[in-house]
């Protein structure tokens, strides 16, 4: 391999090795790398932003309103709501395998058509809702929710955002760009075979969690909240049992910290001082309420004060894999002035986290429950601090007056694209603007649909995918392939190919797997002399095959979240669905090639 060649490998492995560890957030690591590589020659400037002149990044971007504006309007809720209302009859409670059989071919469609990412923001917690209201628990439909999502967006070219990215990295090469329904012919059988895994295996092989999800009707999940003795106050110089603190339903005292001293486990004659500082585990509404009894108050509430406004709510958030929270603690992102709002507890993957908050290194997957002022869901969102937030006691307000206008935009702009009168480009744009034009959403509500991490990520990408292809790096990984998959053939060509982008997508970001695979699969092609576009195609479809981790995809972290799971669940389901996904897809390209 040439010098460049083997810089720009030690610039992949790099970014590699920071995503998968969480060192940074994507945007952030794949900038880096571009501007590195364009700073050692190994690019040239126009090569380094060529993505952010690529029609992908704007189509997504236009997507992203299109999708968000369906969502606000209830849309998405509507047929889905229509079929679940028939999964339950009687007093027993439903079975996951029938939910599931009902629920998925309908998500599936939706996410055909719109980014899935929103349709799984609105449809979770609903779903949870109600999954608990008829006795079934929500963690055996969540994960599927978000599978059915992802194998959904792979039957058209603006379902997920990897199909357009591989469409201008394709325009961008000199070929033509996906036609809206050219992704089906190999999405159609992944979506078919990896959704039969899921409606039948999903029942038995995810366990039961307790589920928290957006409109936050919660029943089991446990928070942990610090309260402190005021003192002088009703309580200072009372026991633990007669301040009633005892036998308290579905939240518990599990330490009392005197200055040095910890006391636990907490008796009930443990006599309180002014001072002491309280932990409780339990239920999120229960701990809330601990902040209102005389004579305790909240170890954050001198925060809380300080927040302002007369209302204050109280707010769940997932953080997101591109959050400026990772790796920090809250008191070195100065949360409180940042944000506005004081966070009183979180929980990570299905257990509290007792430590003092203000000293915990916050993960991707935590949920922080945050006292705040109104509009705090609006900024957190618009900043990408989290990947799901909603108020605790109340579902997101829809404004179902304009439903029929936001599906008529839909279907003009989908009739527009498929029957080749526009570009996906000029009709997502073109939609995008007749939805603020016609007051469905405001300019501002838009803004804030758009993902601008995501976009950044996409057209960052585009630089370390041509240092990929200019280096050489491209023509030695591709190289590699057919030394270590040649010999079985083209069979084994595909299969090696597909192989390396879904081991990709779960180490990176979905976006930057196919920018990375897409010179290597043209590679490949001109190397076996074989048809380069079905190759490239596989690459868009498999980059979105990630199922096995919570991180490798958005819809399966913000599940990660709401259904309290843990890490390995996903691999339970994951890797099944995966396994049957590549065979399928391969399959359907070999056919092809």
């Amino acid at each position: 391999m040439t010098v460049d060649a083997w810089i720009t490998a030690a610039a992949v492995a790099g970014v590699l090795i920071a995503l998968a560890r969480e060192l940074a957030p994507p945007p952030f690591v794949i900038l880096g790398a571009v501007v590195g590589l364009l700073l050692l020659d190994v690019i040239t400037t126009e090569q380094a932003l060529a993505g952010f002149a690529n029609p992908a990044p704007l189509t997504v971007a236009a997507l992203y309103v299109v999708a968000r504006a369906v969502q606000r309007t209830g849309g998405v809720t509507a047929a889905v709501d229509m079929l679940l209302a028939g999964a339950h009859d009687g007093d027993r409670p439903p079975s996951a395998r029938g939910v599931l059989m009902r629920m998925l071919p309908p998500v599936m469609a939706t996410s055909a058509l719109l980014n899935n990412t929103p349709i799984v923001a609105v449809l979770a917690p609903n779903l949870a809702t109600w999954a608990e209201e008829r006795g079934l628990s929500s963690s055996k439909l969540l994960i599927p929710l978000s599978y059915a999502a992802i194998l959904g967006g792979v039957l058209t070219a603006v379902g997920t955002s990897t199909t357009l990215v591989v469409s201008g990295l394709m325009e961008q090469a000199g070929l033509a760009p996906l036609g809206l329904l050219e992704p089906l012919r190999f999405g159609l059988p992944v979506a078919v075979v990896g959704g039969a895994v899921v409606a039948m295996a999903a029942p038995r092989l995810l366990p039961t969690r307790s589920a928290a999800h957006q409109s936050f009707r919660v029943g089991a999940k446990a928070f942990t909240l610090s309260v402190q003795v005021i003192a002088d106050g009703p309580v200072d110089g009372v026991t633990i049992a007669d301040a009633g603190l005892r036998a308290l339903r579905g939240v518990y005292c599990v330490q009392v910290r005197r200055g040095d001293q910890v006391m636990a486990p907490v008796g009930p004659d443990i006599q309180l001082l002014g001072g002491d500082e309280l932990t409780f585990v339990g239920n999120v509404h229960r701990v809330v309420d601990l902040q209102h009894r005389r004579g305790l108050s909240s170890t954050e509430a001198h925060h809380a004060s300080a927040i302002g406004g007369t209302t204050q709510v109280f707010y769940e958030g997932v953080i997101g894999q591109s959050s400026p929270l990772v790796g920090e603690t809250l008191k070195q992102v100065g949360f409180r002035a940042r944000y506005g709002a004081a966070v009183v507890a979180i929980h990570r993957a299905g257990a509290p986290v007792g430590d003092k908050l203000g000293e915990v290194t916050l993960k991707v997957g935590d949920t922080l429950l945050c006292l705040a002022g109104a509009g705090f869901a609006g900024r957190a969102q618009e900043s990408g601090t989290f990947a799901l937030v909603a108020a605790i006691g109340a579902e997101a307000p829809l404004d179902k007056r304009r439903t029929r206008v936001a599906l008529l935009v839909l279907a003009g702009m989908l009739v527009l694209a498929g029957s080749g009168l526009l570009t996906i480009l000029e009709a997502s744009l073109a939609a995008a603007l007749a939805l603020v034009a016609t007051k469905v959403m405001t300019a501002a509500q838009a803004r804030q649909a758009v993902d601008v991490p995501v976009i950044v990520v996409i057209a960052a990408a585009f630089g370390l995918g041509a240092a990929v292809e200019s280096s050489g790096l491209a023509d030695a990984i591709a190289g590699l392939v057919e030394t270590v998959a040649g010999p079985f053939g083209t069979v084994g060509l595909v299969v090696g190919l597909i192989l390396l982008v879904v081991v990709l997508t779960e180490l990176i970001t979905n976006n930057a797997a196919a920018v990375l695979a897409f010179p290597v699969a043209l590679a490949t092609a001109e190397r076996a002399d074989l048809a380069a576009r079905p190759l490239l195609l596989a690459v868009a479809v498999a980059a979105s095959l990630s199922f096995v981790t919570p991180l490798g995809y958005q819809t399966n972290l913000m599940v990660y979240g709401l259904g309290g799971y843990r890490f390995g669940d996903f691999a339970r389901l994951g890797v099944p669905v995966a396994v049957v996904s590549v065979l399928a897809l391969s399959t359907a390209v070999f056919l092809q090639v």
